[in-house]
């Protein structure tokens, strides 16, 4: 029975160290993509600044009212969620934070008597949205450890859409922002109509082109807005997709660390199990070559009684009626 424990024990040792190579390569792996996602999201931050900036001096030109990105809709009937999620596991939370604040606020809307449509991003996002029968428009996946401009153009452009036909009246990003190696939050952030964002700082940089000069447009300011608006939007989505990639790849490292370390640990349980289980085996082994020794002792001491009193057996009574 130990040695059929022993050789059972040892089997899961070999299976968890197999296990262990695989977590310690996926976290190293993930190590080094964080460095390049934090590369690329900052290469992203002076674009999309600077289009920010000029979308703002455009804005607080006159052509904020002219604009359906910018003016937005008197009541919000329909709201558009775009949740981007990862398209594989392994990564601890990072998935389920994205989807608990999604379906927090489809509640709310459902609460206040409004609909809602969800836009998944990643797999994860559309397997579990899809499962549970909640009310989709076309899925984006397939890219959420490295997104190219191309992957948010194409997000931007379907969101847009569904905007200026009237399906939806907002439309909001639900990611993780990435602050650091150590910390990533959940966000939910506006994304269309984008006078929310615009408004507070209009006096201000309509102020400091008076002080600074006049500018001048060619052609005129609505027809550069609008030209502008569509890539401001595909830079937002860009922004938030990288933030989604580096948060992702910090998640995964923390996840398969933890991993490796509870590998380790069960290893080192399984090791003593196992020691355990060989000394009992080899003390089982020893008490029964000792009881054989004893028991050839005492028969060899019964051998000679029986030929010193001339018996077959000393213990024997040989007495008979």
């Amino acid at each position: 029975m130990a040695g059929g424990q022993e050789r059972i024990l040892r089997g899961r040792i070999r299976s968890v160290q197999a296990t262990k190579k695989i977590t310690r390569a996926m976290e190293l792996i993930a190590g080094s993509r964080i460095v390049k996602a934090q590369q690329r999201v900052a290469a992203a931050v002076p674009y999309s600044e600077k289009i920010t900036d000029v979308v703002k001096h455009l804005s607080s030109g006159g052509a904020v009212g002219n604009s359906p990105f910018l003016a937005g809709r008197p009541e919000v009937k329909t709201t558009c969620y775009v949740a981007i999620t990862a398209d594989r596991g392994l990564c601890g939370g990072y998935n389920t934070g994205v989807l608990r604040a999604t379906e927090g606020e489809i509640k709310a809307d459902l609460a206040a008597g409004k609909n809602y449509i969800v836009v998944p991003v990643g797999r994860k996002a559309e397997g579990y949205l899809r499962f549970r029968g909640y009310n989709l428009g076309q899925g984006f996946a397939g890219f959420s450890d490295a997104p190219g401009h191309s992957n948010a153009a194409e997000i931007g452009k379907y969101v847009v859409d569904l905007f200026l036909t009237g399906q939806v009246d907002k439309v909001e990003l639900v990611y993780t922002r990435f602050v650091s190696a150590g910390t990533q939050e959940v966000v939910l952030r506006p994304l269309v109509p984008l006078g929310g964002d615009l408004t507070a700082a209009q006096a201000n940089d309509h102020g400091a082109a008076e002080a600074g000069g006049d500018y001048e447009y060619e052609p005129d300011p609505e027809g550069i807005l609008d030209t502008l608006l569509p890539r401001y939007v595909e830079a937002r989505v860009y922004a938030a997709l990288l933030n989604a990639a580096a948060s992702e790849h910090a998640f995964r490292q923390r996840a398969m660390k933890s991993a490796t370390d509870n590998a380790e640990e069960l290893i080192k349980n399984l090791s003593r199990t196992m020691n355990r289980a060989r000394q009992d085996s080899i003390t089982t082994e020893i008490m029964e070559i000792v009881g054989g020794a004893e028991a050839l002792s005492s028969g060899e001491d019964a051998i000679v009684i029986s030929s010193v009193f001339g018996m077959e057996n000393p213990f024997v009574s040989s007495d008979r009626v």
